[in-house]
């Protein structure tokens, strides 16, 4: 079934007639499993029913004449977590709107932990796409001025959100403003580093074993090299989800990709370290990641990390959303 060129809306009964400023909003998605889906073959991908939640800025009136900035927030595979929503209230404090994708519930899906198949990055790249089309149609938000940021899977989406090849394929108009990924998955690199103009910036512990901080350190000057505006903050003694509260926890049946380092073609296929075959199907990709991956994580908090975090994305969303340059 083919996908359609324009997402369907659907408001929250009442939104408007009530003057509520938040609502569940529907729009239709797809299911692509790899990059390559999408630039080589998005058209013939099944549709997907797609939801997130929309919030305004606390204490704001149902006035059209005042737009907002927009965050979209996209989380990792274990799905939205506490602090994930505390820095989308700290933005809604700051007067940016926030929005919840929920990649994983619209899919009947709670967790991606240890297979990494049933939400894949490039359904929640098109998923961020496709919300972003509609919410720019709200005539209280900003299209101008819309930014996405995400927790390690959804890092990953934050950051090849950015990848000209898979966004121009999903739409050439719309660009996010800026992009902020936490902890995300480096070990990739693309054959094209072609990135919109758009300030990335990647925040990551030293000591993680989940989505390793080196890989970015080796990605990240790559990426500068090209002229992709880029940063990364590697944060001491900090683990994966540094910027949660509470102990180290470890997690058996996690993919440890720290001896990971993959290649990605232009054509948005990723490619086994041995033999370069193209990691495009579930099984494939189980074979790909066996001769580098191993079982085992672990994520918790650091309260020092977390505080800079906090402030860090504070700081980056107010620059470049709410400053007039």
């Amino acid at each position: 079934m083919k996908i359609k060129l324009a997402a369907i809306i659907y408001l929250t009964a009442g939104l408007i007639a009530q003057n509520i400023h938040h609502g569940k909003i529907v729009f239709s998605s797809a299911n692509p499993f790899s990059f390559k889906d999408v630039i080589t073959d998005l058209d013939n991908q099944d549709v997907q029913e797609v939801f997130g939640i929309l919030k305004l800025p606390e204490n704001t009136s149902w006035d059209v004449t005042v737009k907002y900035p927009l965050v979209i927030g996209v989380a990792g595979s274990l799905g939205w977590g506490e602090q994930h929503f505390e820095y989308l209230e700290m933005y809604r404090e700051m007067g940016i709107a926030t929005f919840e994708l929920n990649s994983f519930k619209s899919r009947g899906i709670s967790s991606t932990v240890g297979s990494q198949i049933s939400v894949t990055t490039a359904m929640m790249v098109l998923d961020s796409y496709r919300a972003f089309e509609v919410l720019s149609q709200h005539p209280q938000i900003d299209a101008d001025k819309v930014a996405i940021t995400g927790w390690s899977l959804g890092g990953a989406v934050t950051l090849f959100s950015s990848w000209l090849p898979l966004k121009n394929a999903i739409n050439q108009e719309l660009k996010f403003t800026a992009h902020l990924a936490f902890y995300p998955p480096c070990f990739i690199k693309p054959a094209l580093l072609e990135f919109t103009n758009s300030p990335i910036h990647i925040l990551i512990g030293e000591l993680d074993n989940w989505t390793p901080a080196d890989a970015c350190k080796e990605l990240v000057p790559d990426l500068q090299g090209e002229g992709v505006n880029i940063g990364l903050t590697v944060y001491e003694n900090s683990h994966h989800s540094f910027d949660r509260e509470g102990s180290l926890i470890f997690i058996e049946n996690g993919y440890s990709f720290t001896d990971c380092r993959l290649k990605m073609r232009a054509d948005g296929a990723v490619v086994m370290n041995f033999f370069n075959f193209p990691m495009t199907t579930p099984f494939l990709q189980k074979i790909g990641l066996s001769f580098c991956a191993e079982r085992g994580v672990n994520y918790g908090g650091n309260p020092a990390a977390r505080k800079k975090a906090f402030q860090f994305a504070r700081e980056f969303m107010g620059q470049h959303l709410l400053s007039d340059k």
